[in-house]
């Protein structure tokens, strides 16, 4: 049986520190799923099928990464999936404290289903989304931060 993973997030935008998460956990798992989580508490800049455009271009030469979005309890999904994993990123060890509690709680929904953190590469320790939109915004560069069509959906949003 195939070993499936879930790498959940808002990806708002996509950034190399992601894609970079991918490709380091197809190392290890059979198939990874990308969902774009979908929450009426963010605002997002990216909406959810612009969001999924953007993954399927970063993505569009990864046959074993597919692309889904869900609204519900991220175990749900998983449990209905049958995958084994879910991928968490770390950057720093700020991060940490929030995706050990969240990883607890998922693994009181779901005994099954283990989650696997993943260092980010030293490359993108620093990139963030949240960043990566205030630097887009004021107008700065994201060349290897990004990936290209990323950086032009940016510019294009921030056209005044």
């Amino acid at each position: 049986m195939a070993k499936l993973a879930i790498y959940p997030g808002s990806f708002d935008p996509v950034t190399l520190g992601h894609v970079d998460i991918v490709k380091r956990s197809l190392t290890i798992f059979d198939e990874v799923i990308v969902l774009i989580a979908e929450s009426a508490q963010k605002k997002s800049l990216f909406n959810v099928g612009e969001r999924r455009e953007l993954l399927q271009e970063a993505f569009k030469k990864e046959k074993r990464v597919t692309l889904d979005t869900w609204k519900g309890l991220l175990m749900d999904y998983a449990a209905q999936k049958k995958a084994c994993a879910i991928i968490r990123g770390l950057r720093a060890v700020s991060d940490f404290e929030y995706e050990f509690q969240m990883a607890a709680m998922n693994k009181r929904l779901n005994r099954k289903i283990d989650t696997f953190f993943m260092m980010t590469s030293e490359d993108y320790y620093f990139v963030s989304s949240h960043l990566v939109r205030e630097v887009a915004k004021l107008g700065g560069a994201l060349k290897n931060i990004v990936p290209p069509h990323v950086e032009k959906k940016l510019k294009e949003k921030f056209r005044q």
